[in-house]
């Protein structure tokens, strides 16, 4: 007889035993609050594999005493809703059908306007699930009508009891006494990246491959654990949320001068072999963080990039290694990249107006008869190579795009410009 997985033997039937989600699925917890009275609204469930999504809809139909339909996007029509929704007598569900929708991001728009139907005429609740943004991936008028709760990895501590109970309820089945010393459970759970199903399925597997001692005793090794367990804790998708959430995670500790953060995320980069969205930031970085604090960092970033990309990996870590510590710890300024931003935004907003005709190109015939270039100061000439005139439209005029810093060498910029233009 064909087994279900583990997993899916040890699923909890109670939210206290469903691993991590406390945020919402607490005491105090949202989401638990809702199903606990058993009125259950169209839900957007958010968060990577094995984090308990599809466990917390069987939890909440079961609570509900609902039958719960499951369907998953990658395989799934519309034409299998409707047939769901015609097979429903009224009369033993008159609450309609609770469908539980799994990857929804894989639903194209049409098809989950076409869900709309079903959830206005209150034939379906929906409960999907995505491993992807919903905000990016989900049709705004489903949006609307569901509420969205974010299911965030587990932590090893958190992925404990689960993996606990996987060892007793397998001894049970095999009839040994299955152990488990510590550190291999530690390092199982340390290295699932937050995915409880991946951490109960390596016991199952450490567990079927263990060698039968004197009849009675398996034990699960470490060595067997390090195996299975191998690049297993890195989430990473380059066209999912967590390209993005790293490349973030990456700026913002540069940015906030976190040398030891800023490598850790470099190192996650280059593990996934993201080499090149690794230095485009670094490039990014060094321009808008740094910026005039400290501009001979663009020039070096440029060098370990370019380097970095003529090694290869594994020897690009070296150069980019050098960028990363030199921007984290550099001054940072971004009067620059801040100025530019609101140049930029008064153009889009339309507040512009004509080039000053003594700017204007007078490289031409004719061009003195249209009165352009003429009045045009050529600086060099003056003293300090400075001369006051007006370089913006008339409209803007008095407009200040760039402030200066607060750092060394934009404060020195700016001493010496008050010098010049004293009047």
């Amino acid at each position: 007889m064909v087994q279900n997985p583990l997993p899916d033997r040890i699923r909890p039937a109670s939210l206290d035993d469903v691993a991590g989600q406390s945020h919402i699925i607490g005491r105090d917890g949202l989401l638990r609050r809702i199903i606990e009275k058993g009125v259950i609204p169209n839900m957007i469930f958010y968060g990577p594999s094995g984090t308990g999504k599809t466990t917390v809809a069987r939890i909440a139909a079961a609570k509900t005493d609902r039958t719960l339909y499951k369907l998953n996007a990658t395989n799934a029509s519309i034409a299998d809703i409707r047939q769901i929704v015609d097979s429903l007598d009224t009369m033993l569900a008159p609450d309609g059908a609770l469908l539980y929708l799994d990857e929804i991001q894989y639903f194209n728009k049409k098809q989950q306007q076409s869900l709309l139907e079903f959830m206005e005429n209150g034939q379906i609740t929906l409960i999907a699930s995505t491993t992807e943004n919903p905000y990016f991936t989900v049709f705004n008028a489903i949006l609307s009508r569901a509420t969205v709760f974010e299911f965030k990895p587990v932590t090893p501590e958190e992925c404990r009891p689960a993996a606990e109970r996987a060892v007793a309820l397998l001894a049970e089945e095999m009839g040994v006494e299955l152990i488990c010393p510590d550190d291999v459970l530690t390092r199982i759970c340390a290295s699932c990246g937050g995915d409880v199903r991946k951490a109960v399925s390596a016991v199952e597997l450490l567990a079927a491959a263990a060698p039968i001692g004197d009849g009675k005793t398996v034990t699960l090794s470490m060595d067997d654990a390090v195996l299975v367990s191998q690049r297993s804790a890195m989430r990473y998708d380059r066209d999912g949320d967590s390209h993005y959430d790293i490349l973030s995670a990456f700026q913002k500790s540069i940015r906030g001068s976190d040398p030891d953060a800023a490598l850790h995320y470099l190192a996650r980069l280059l593990d996934a072999g993201d080499l090149i969205s690794a230095c485009r930031r670094l490039l990014v970085t060094a321009n808008e963080d740094v910026g005039l604090a400290y501009s001979q960092a663009a020039v070096i970033t440029k060098a370990c990039v370019d380097t970095a990309l003529q090694l290869g990996l594994p020897e690009a870590v070296m150069p980019l290694s050098h960028a990363v510590v030199l921007c984290a710890t550099a001054p940072k300024s971004n009067s620059a990249s801040g100025g530019a931003g609101a140049a930029l935004a008064d153009i889009q907003a339309g507040r512009s107006g004509d080039i000053p005709s003594h700017l204007k190109d007078s490289h031409y015939a004719g061009a003195e008869k249209l009165g352009h270039g003429g009045g045009y100061f050529y600086t060099h000439n003056a003293p300090n190579h400075w001369r006051a005139q007006q370089y913006l439209p008339d409209a803007i005029k008095d407009a200040v795009y760039y402030e200066y810093g607060d750092n060394k060498a934009e404060q020195a910029a700016k001493a010496y410009w008050e010098k010049v233009k004293r009047p």
